[in-house]
């Protein structure tokens, strides 16, 4: 089995993919990694009253693997 990542551009293509769906030609699933990853941060940021942004952790991992890769 082969996986492909496809953007829809145009809405008609994934009428077309439901179809192949429908007919067991291929299975569609939705990409769950990041939607978990958002809905573990929000529900972390309900506990904490200074939590960080999604912005500020993204510097703050950015800083420690530009340290990491600048020994």
């Amino acid at each position: 089995m082969e996986s492909l990542r496809i953007e829809i551009i145009n809405p008609k293509a994934k009428i077309l993919l439901k179809d192949l769906a429908d007919m067991e030609i291929i299975r569609i699933k939705k990409d769950k990694i990041k939607s978990e990853f958002i809905e573990l941060l929000n529900r972390l940021r309900r506990n904490s009253d200074n939590a960080p942004t999604l912005d500020e952790i993204t510097k703050e991992v950015e800083s420690v693997r530009k340290a990491r890769y600048d020994k």
